[in-house]
């Protein structure tokens, strides 16, 4: 097998483990109604059981990053993608609440380096001119593994029991390990010795951006208006996103009075759509942008109008009665949200010096995961609390106009003092 052709068997393999990263993530919230009920949780404890998930996961976005370029992604994803699966699978042995929350706090963490590993693995195979379409066809392999996780997981807890089904999806992820070992390494056989390699030209164009002009601080790209409302924009897409991921599949239980096997095949629908959200959403800023000419006001016009589109659809979809209603406004909502998917990223290369791209990237990563710790318990208070799921849908929806908001009043081109650092990237 020649050298490109195992570049993209790699990108294969990284869209399976996307796709199997959601199925474990997305297992727990399928199995929810039945993990309630036998441990004896609140919905405010399970709130809180599904945001320490984003706790760990948040604290190793950063630390998966640097230990991919100290011990190389292929021995991360081997440890990242080992320890999640048996830590998936040890949510079998929960006892109660506290069993439950350690747990999962240890899965969240396991799951941190996934992104920062792929970027690292992409970089090091793959030209620059191939390497975002090799990051939108991997990362599709998430929602398509939502998708796939309400029938795999639903079927599989009403056949065997909720417990023996964290097993069964342990053992696929450990069989994805298997093969990762067996038919990857960190880089083509002569990337260590040939400077024309690919991933070099990447690297290369970095050094030549470091030397044209010294790269403005961490701090100073953080404080910035435009990435401040970018990562704020970034959180609000994730808490619809997570608010769907933890809470929806029990909405529909409770709400809708759906069974374990109706649930789980309704949610199936979302997540498809969102995969072509996903799939697409990259070739829409880039359309927008040969007709305007305006890189940053292509990205502004995505996020705005699908930022709002997404929250228009979630906040109604609390107050539907019907359950075709529910499942089509979230599948709407989750079209509007993935197409937003790649346009975060874009905007921090377009406006971050190179020698920056990685820490402002993991800045917004962050502010994303923060959504995560806060979003599933508010969601589990305000259901115990209220009794009900409308206003948490509400809330989900205000988030998300707001990141619109902010989007069209400060994703904007640079000012004067900021035009020649941006011309210094490029």
């Amino acid at each position: 097998m020649n050298q490109r052709a195992k570049g993209w068997t790699m990108v294969f393999l990284l869209f399976i483990v996307y796709g199997i990263n959601y199925l474990d993530r997305v297992a727990l919230s399928v199995t929810a109604p039945l993990v309630q009920s036998d441990l004896g949780l609140s919905p405010a404890q399970m709130g809180v059981v599904f945001s320490i998930f984003f706790v760990g996961y948040a604290l190793f976005n950063f630390l998966g990053g640097l230990a991919s370029d100290r011990l190389g992604p292929k021995l991360v994803y081997v440890l990242a993608v080992g320890f999640w699966s048996i830590f998936c699978g040890m949510t079998a042995v929960a006892i109660g609440f506290v069993s439950l929350l350690i747990v999962r706090l240890l899965f969240g963490m396991a799951e941190g380096p996934l992104c920062a590993a792929a970027n690292k693995m992409v970089n090091n195979w793959l030209p620059r001119e191939k390497a975002a379409t090799a990051m939108g066809l991997l990362s599709a392999g998430s929602p398509l593994g939502g998708a796939i996780a309400g029938p795999i997981v639903g079927l599989l807890a009403i056949r065997f029991g909720w417990r023996t089904s964290f097993w069964i999806v342990c053992a696929i992820g450990l069989a994805w390990v298997t093969v990762w070992m067996l038919t990857t390494t960190d880089r083509p056989d002569a990337a260590n010795a040939n400077a024309n390699a690919p991933g070099a030209g990447v690297r290369a164009s970095s050094a030549r951006g470091s030397t044209a002009a010294a790269a403005p601080s961490l701090s100073q790209y953080i404080r910035q208006p435009r990435i401040l409302a970018t990562a704020f924009a970034f959180f609000s897409y994730n808490y619809v996103l997570f608010f769907f991921l933890t809470w929806f599949p029990s909405y529909l239980v409770k709400a809708h009075h759906l069974n374990i096997r109706e649930m789980s095949i309704a949610t199936v629908v979302p997540w498809l759509v969102g995969t072509v959200g996903l799939a697409c959403g990259g070739a829409i800023s880039d359309a927008i942008y040969k007709f305007t000419g305006n890189l940053l006001l292509s990205r502004r016009i995505v996020l705005v109008t699908c930022l709002l589109g997404a929250g228009a659809c979630v906040a109604i979809a609390g107050t539907v009665q019907s359950t075709q209603s529910a499942v089509a406004l979230m599948s709407v909502s989750l079209f509007f949200l993935y197409v937003t998917g790649a346009i975060y990223w874009a905007i921090v290369q377009d406006v971050v010096h190179a020698e920056r791209v990685g820490g402002v990237s993991g800045f917004l990563h962050c502010m994303g995961s923060l959504s995560g710790i806060v979003g599933p318990a508010i969601t589990g208070l305000i259901v115990e609390r209220s009794g009900a799921f409308a206003s948490a849908f509400l809330l989900a929806g205000a988030i998300a106009l707001a990141g619109a908001v902010l989007s069209g009043l400060f994703v904007r081109n640079a000012r004067r003092g900021e035009v020649l650092r941006e011309q210094a990237v490029h």
